[in-house]
């Protein structure tokens, strides 16, 4: 099916009064309605103001339609967050230190960027001013990449390759915290190539098991 066809299939959708059971979701219309979002913020439309309404005139599609794969604004601007970060990355699983490498070198992607696309932050900026849009992110973006850093670490120990007695939670902190400040709290720092690597590889240095 293509944009032209889903849209037509979807008009009249405001005149609906529940939604239609069985009916396939369409990429090319879920695409779309992000899209207008995001041209919506690209027009410095604040978040406040981005109704679901407004959504649905700029996508070109009915109110129905976009309450059938969202509930409302904050989920349908969660997703719009995440199709403008780059998708997680599949870690390399031959050891910790490359493993963690590949999860920094991601966060440190994502940094670039937010820097450099003008949506994405405006996008950071508006969702932080909602609590209720920032928990929302935390607990389905954020918390699940910090859970995916902290199995590494785990495995890290069962492995022998961190020492058994190291907090891996601390440990997280005192991997990830470095980029984080240079990605979030100083816009400018620089973020070299090889900087993940150097992370890594600094606080790794004290924490591996000693040489039997």
């Amino acid at each position: 099916m293509n944009l032209v066809e889903s849209r037509a299939g979807d008009a009249g959708d405001d005149r609906v009064g529940s939604p239609v059971r069985g009916r396939p979701r369409s990429e090319a219309v879920e695409r779309s309605i992000i899209e207008g979002v995001m041209k919506l913020l690209e027009e410095g439309v604040p978040l406040s103001e981005l109704s679901i309404e407004r959504v649905a005139r700029t996508a070109g599609v009915g109110k129905a339609t976009i309450y059938r794969r969202w509930s409302g604004k904050e989920e349908l601007f969660l997703d719009v967050v995440r199709a403008a970060e780059p998708p997680d990355p599949v870690l390399p699983g031959t050891s910790m230190r490359d493993d963690l490498v590949v999860l920094l070198e991601a966060t440190r992607q994502r940094g670039l960027l937010n820097r450099s696309s003008a949506i994405l932050h405006n996008v950071f900026a508006q969702m932080k001013s909602s609590p209720k849009i920032w928990n929302a992110y935390h607990a389905t973006v954020v918390a699940p990449r910090r859970r995916a850093g902290i199995e590494v670490l785990r495995r890290g120990q069962r492995d022998g390759e961190l020492r058994a007695d190291v907090d891996v939670d601390l440990m997280g902190d005192l991997i990830f915290g470095p980029m984080l400040v240079r990605t979030s709290l100083r816009p400018d720092a620089d973020l070299p190539e090889d900087l993940a690597e150097r992370i890594v590889d600094t606080v790794l240095e004290g924490l591996r098991p000693p040489a039997r």
